[in-house]
């Protein structure tokens, strides 16, 4: 009734009559002391108290669907769950499109809602209140009050412009870290990024000069410009195809960036948050055959 605003039309989403969505409105009305619902205009608007119930009944919800659906067992071809994965788009750009094409191949009549990660995202209470349900990322130090699954590891390379000067004399450690540097912007609140943490654990930093938090749009950036995009090798094979850009070698020993999905205890033992573990694990293979 809160997201419907209307209760003959929350009436029809129910499967019920509106007499008794009516009733219930009434009851919740008593049992709260607010009236949630008021009249405005030709429609209903929610009270401060019913606006505050949204979220909290959201995730409430959320976690009787998955309650009762796993206790019927999950079965993908009927099943009708939202499945929410939270992930950066720094991923390989195949990584999500495979993802969603093998969930919907399997499970046809079930819904999946991509969200993004960004400085503002706590993903760490999203996971706990249900608002997602898995987190896939690359940490330099990976958090130890979550579950993880390793996905896939890369190495980290170094794309230029085909005229960067680099191309033709190479660089070493000092000439990297002085040349101008393009980045993405922080994905969670606090977070340093894989190569400027690890930079950092060397006392060392690089020269940036532009940020975007538009991961797929930096290649193109960097094509027509002497900016250098650092990251995941399989990530920058994807554009060399199609930009007249070329992959180098980091100056700079890193480890290998490892890629991981997180998810909260109180999904570990849902059948349907494992069958879908598993195809986010089975997207990420896919990823090393091609």
């Amino acid at each position: 009734m809160l997201t419907e605003r209307s209760v003959s039309k929350a009436a029809i989403r129910l499967g019920m009559h509106q007499p008794a969505v009516s009733s219930a409105l009434k009851r919740l009305r008593d049992f709260s002391g607010d009236p949630l619902l008021v009249r405005s205009g030709s429609g209903m608007v929610p009270t401060v108290a019913g606006q505050r119930m949204l979220e909290p009944s959201a995730s409430i919800l959320r976690a009787a669907s998955m309650l009762f659906s796993d206790a019927r067992g999950f079965e993908p071809a009927n099943a009708r769950n939202v499945f929410r994965v939270a992930a950066a788009d720094y991923l390989d750009p195949l990584f999500l499109p495979q993802l969603v094409a093998g969930i919907k191949t399997q499970a046809p009549l079930c819904e999946i809602e991509i969200h993004p990660l960004s400085p503002a995202t706590d993903y760490r209470t999203q996971l706990a209140q249900g608002e997602v349900d898995v987190v896939i990322g690359n940490w330099l130090a990976p958090p130890q009050d979550l579950h993880l699954g390793k996905l896939f590891d890369d190495e980290v390379v170094s794309l230029v412009s085909n005229k960067h000067p680099a191309v033709r004399r190479g660089w070493d450690a000092v000439s990297w870290l002085e040349v101008e540097h393009i980045a993405p912007g922080a994905t969670h609140p606090g977070a340093k990024g894989f190569i400027d943490g690890h930079l950092a654990t060397l006392g060392l930093q690089r020269r940036i000069v532009a940020r975007c938090p538009y991961f797929g749009l930096i290649p193109g950036m960097v094509a027509s410009t002497l900016l250098v995009l650092t990251t995941s090798r399989q990530y920058c094979e994807r554009f060399v195809p199609t930009l007249p850009v070329t992959i180098l070698p980091s100056p700079i020993a890193f480890p290998k960036m490892m890629y991981y999905q997180l998810w909260h205890e109180r999904t570990h033992t849902s059948e349907s948050m494992r069958w879908l573990r598993e195809r986010v694990k089975s997207a990420a293979a896919s990823l090393k055959k091609q």
